[in-house]
């Protein structure tokens, strides 16, 4: 560390002049944000730490590993005719409700810090902390003594059964009660896996591929658009294979042409990955069946709420079948558009994104850069406190002169509207900063826990990179970043509302088939008139809210001409399914046999493969690429049955933090939902959406 420091010093005395000048300014100014705000008094009830240093990180992470280690030594020892929940359970669990907000105080600054040490600091301290994790959840020693506890029983409460089957899953599920033969095949496989996986990706991340075209052929895209695109020495623009460039071609560009090539070459990139998927797949099958599975997506939905790859294929082709109709009616408005626009050539599925925006600015006059005028940050922030209060019984306070890595940063205190106890806290760190994570998402600190009276609270923290007020004129919001920080703003009232009994059930690593529903459910009240007119004000004068007019506007636009672009992502997550729950597939001879059959009348394209630039299903979402839309269809069924009629209902409210929000992954989600709703949860409410609207 002392070397890197002196090369550090070294590069900073190297600079000249200017530079040297804002490099100096910019370590001193890191330094006097340090010495100002590491001193703070700490949070009651948070074990979260804030402000570590790159030294302090590292030590920190040795001290987690090693009582980490001594607490599975103490475990491990235990003699399989004395396990009981005291010598077993008890400080497993105490471990990890500890553990998980050092933890995470090791690992965020990776993402936030404004020092380049601390971040490599985390970094190294997040890869060392997962390994020893990842050693803990292979201890054949340990496994056995908590195995011995499901046989005696010793009394165990539902919720301390409940944990300890998932911590004997977890270790079976890692191959622990394996042979060493095959415990020796497990490891090559997952090895395999992963190279194979990376490669998959570094093939399509270092594919250079790029398209040629003329102003002339680059028809309806924005000035500013064309003038970021590089030159050949011939002057024509190039468009790189990339989903920044691309996606702009196929929803503007007015040239059939260019939009039919550019769509071509985007499916036919990386045609090696098509040899290395058919790879990964063998090997996830094979894996699978070491673990006791028929196949992969087998292994991959047991632990979700799906609960097999057989339900997937029944929720994916119901859905499918149900939007035929809808789908037919849409795809003939579109052949109609594009046969007046371009005469009588064919319409392919290179033109679904240029002629659903088409339809929809004719609809809806939608603009949505004036829109955006409409949305200060300060004033959506204030207007989602207001929802959660009015629909959760949740209160928002700023809690003054609390340690923070950054002077933009806030500190939330959340209480119980009515009985004023406190609830948990979450961290906003909203605005871009050089070194900053570059996307929205919500990040876990403490979870929760309620357990024999003693409570821990949970901490959030809420990322995003929106554009601050400069010079007095406050930052604004895309209609698309209000959207998002709703969804986001789910997940933190999700984790702030979830107290188990055990930190394992708390928070958000819950079931992912489950764990998106809130922040879908929350994305309803970004279209309904009341909820919108209290998050918006004119910038210039936050008195006038967005008009009704503007508001049932963009309610339509939301779900309208929907059908399609599902189907189409239904073809993908039954293709999906199905590679990771058979044998031997075929894949080129299955695109041209599934597709088809889900993508009623719209041709594919001749010549492609996607299953080459399908980065999903290589990592990440193999065998669960129906996560969303799952999740996005129960969301829907919430809100048309509970908040349909009347969007500020209290009572369904309160009802949805305490029956599904509070249990946290105790209770299984469907049982959670259906006790809620009063019946099993449906995928009508979700196609009535779509169809009323269209």
């Amino acid at each position: 560390m002392g070397n890197k420091q002196k090369r550090d010093r070294n590069n900073l005395i190297a600079l000249t002049g200017g530079a040297a000048i804002v490099a100096i300014a910019v370590n001193f100014a890191i330094f006097a944000f340090n010495k100002k705000y590491r001193n703070k008094t700490d949070v009651p009830g948070s074990r979260v730490r804030v402000n570590l240093s790159a030294s302090e990180i590292l030590k920190l992470a040795e001290s987690i590993i090693n009582k980490s280690n001594q607490v599975h030594e103490a475990v491990a020892s235990v003699p399989l005719d004395k396990v009981s929940y005291v010598n077993v359970i008890s400080p497993l669990a105490e471990l990890e409700a500890e553990q998980f907000p050092l933890i995470q105080s090791c690992v965020f600054p990776k993402w936030l810090s404004a020092s380049e040490d601390v971040r490599k600091a985390s970094a190294e301290a997040e890869r060392k902390i997962d390994a020893h994790i990842s050693m803990c959840r292979k201890r054949e020693d340990v496994y056995r003594v908590v195995k011995a506890l499901t046989v005696t029983g010793d009394g165990l409460s539902t919720d301390a059964k409940s944990f300890t089957r998932f911590l004997v899953r977890e270790f079976e599920r890692n191959g622990v009660n394996l042979t060493l033969s095959k415990k020796e095949e497990l490891q090559r496989l997952t090895a395999n896996i992963d190279e194979l996986s990376m490669q998959y990706i570094r093939n399509l991340d270092n594919d250079c591929s790029f398209l040629l075209f003329t102003d002339m052929e680059l028809e309806g895209l924005p000035p500013e658009f064309l003038k970021s695109l590089e030159r050949s020495e011939d002057g024509k623009r190039k468009i790189n294979l990339r989903s920044h460039q691309i996606s702009p071609v196929l929803e503007l560009c007015k040239v059939g042409s260019t939009r039919r090539a550019v769509a071509i070459s985007y499916g036919r990139r990386c045609e090696d990955n098509v040899t290395i998927l058919e790879q990964l797949i063998q090997m996830r099958h094979k894996l699978a069946r070491l673990l006791g599975f028929a196949n992969y997506a087998d292994y991959a939905t047991d632990v979700r709420m799906a609960k097999s790859s057989s339900k997937v294929f029944e929720f994916l082709e119901s859905l499918s079948a149900s939007l035929n109709d809808l789908a037919h009616r849409e795809l003939s408005m579109l052949k109609e558009l594009k046969k007046k626009e371009e005469g009588e050539s064919p319409f392919g599925m290179e033109d679904l994104s240029y002629y659903v925006k088409r339809i929809k600015d004719q609809q809806f006059h939608t603009n949505f850069g004036a829109i955006r005028q409409y949305f200060p940050i300060n004033l959506v922030l204030s207007g989602i406190f207001k929802i959660c209060q009015d629909l959760f019984g949740l209160s928002f306070k700023e809690v003054e002169g609390a340690a923070v890595w950054h002077p933009d940063v806030q500190l939330f205190s959340v209480s119980d509207l009515s009985s004023k106890e406190l609830v948990g806290y979450f961290y906003l760190d909203l605005y871009s900063r050089v070194g900053k994570y570059a996307h929205t998402c919500v990040i876990a600190l403490q979870n929760g826990l309620l357990n024999n009276g003693s409570t821990q609270i949970p901490v959030a923290l809420l990322v995003s990179q929106f554009e601050k007020e400069v010079d007095a004129h406050p930052g604004l919001l895309q209609f698309s970043e209000v959207v998002n920080l709703f969804h986001e703003f789910g997940h933190v009232v999700h984790h702030i509302c979830n107290c188990a009994s055990f930190s394992k059930f708390s928070g958000l690593r819950l079931d992912p088939d489950f764990v998106e529903i809130p922040g879908l459910l929350m994305e309803n009240w970004c279209y309904e008139s009341l909820s919108l007119r209290l998050i918006s004000g004119f910038h210039q004068d936050i008195t006038k809210p967005i008009k009704d007019e503007l508001c049932k506007s963009l309610k339509k636009w939301r779900c309208s001409f929907s059908a399609l672009k599902l189907k189409q992502e239904i073809f993908y997550c039954l293709f999906d399914q199905i590679i990771h729950s058979t044998e031997n597939v075929d894949i080129n001879g299955l695109f041209k046999h599934l597709y088809p059959k889900v993508m009623v009348g719209l041709p594919l394209l001749g010549g492609i493969n996607p299953a080459s630039c399908f980065p999903r299903t290589a990592i990440g979402y193999e065998a669960t690429c129906y996560s969303h839309i799952w999740s996005e269809v129960f969301a829907a069924d919430i809100f048309a049955m509970k908040f349909h009629d009347d969007i500020f209902n209290l009572q369904a409210g309160l009802q949805f933090r305490n029956k599904v929000l509070a249990p946290g992954g105790v209770k299984d989600p469907l049982e959670m939902l259906s006790d809620f709703l009063g019946r099993e949860p449906s995928i009508q409410a979700f196609l009535d959406s779509r169809a009323d609207i269209n």
